[in-house]
């Protein structure tokens, strides 16, 4: 894997965040409607009012409906992309993308943590008063590193590699 990687160029803009974040947009929205409903007993709705709720608060998002549950999807594909835009910005300056799978899992595992220790409590949801079961920790850490880090890391060492390709295409 190693001689594939070894003329790896930088990743692209363009399939970065749009491919890398339209993979985590459905990855993790297909995770959140399987594990909440089966784990909390809940409704297709009621995982959506969730991201809603970071916006405008909890009670406005559940008596909001249907409208403020595809708000939450909204809201839900903007922090994908917003990932997958910051992780462009890793792989583009800061890492190597030939240690895309390493990088990817552990950047999921820090999206996770800025998720869940600095953007919620600052949002309308507000800091955690109750411990979080561990199923659901587990899943939030399993479900980053896999279904958010790993598939945009995936995408921009592919990207390089694409690119790189057609770099010493033109070279030629």
């Amino acid at each position: 894997m190693d001689d594939d990687f070894a003329g790896i160029g930088r990743p692209k803009a363009f399939e970065t965040i749009v491919y890398g974040g339209l993979a985590i947009g459905i990855l993790d929205f297909l995770d959140a409607n399987i594990f909440f409903p089966l784990y909390y007993g809940i409704g297709f709705l009621d995982v959506w009012h969730g991201p809603a709720a970071g916006l405008i608060g909890r009670e406005a998002s559940r008596n909001g409906g249907v409208s403020t549950a595809l708000l939450g999807i909204l809201l839900h594909f903007v922090v994908a992309f917003s990932v997958a835009a910051a992780y462009f910005v890793v792989a583009r300056y800061l890492v190597r993308v030939k240690h895309f799978v390493i990088i990817g899992l552990l950047y999921g595992i820090t999206a996770n943590l800025v998720m869940q220790h600095i953007v919620i409590p600052l949002s309308a949801i507000g800091p955690r008063t109750t411990v979080e079961p561990f199923g659901s920790v587990l899943n939030s850490f399993i479900g980053h590193a896999f279904l958010v880090g790993l598939p945009v890391a995936s995408i921009a060492a592919w990207s390089a590699w694409r690119n790189a390709k057609r770099i010493r295409e033109y070279d030629r």
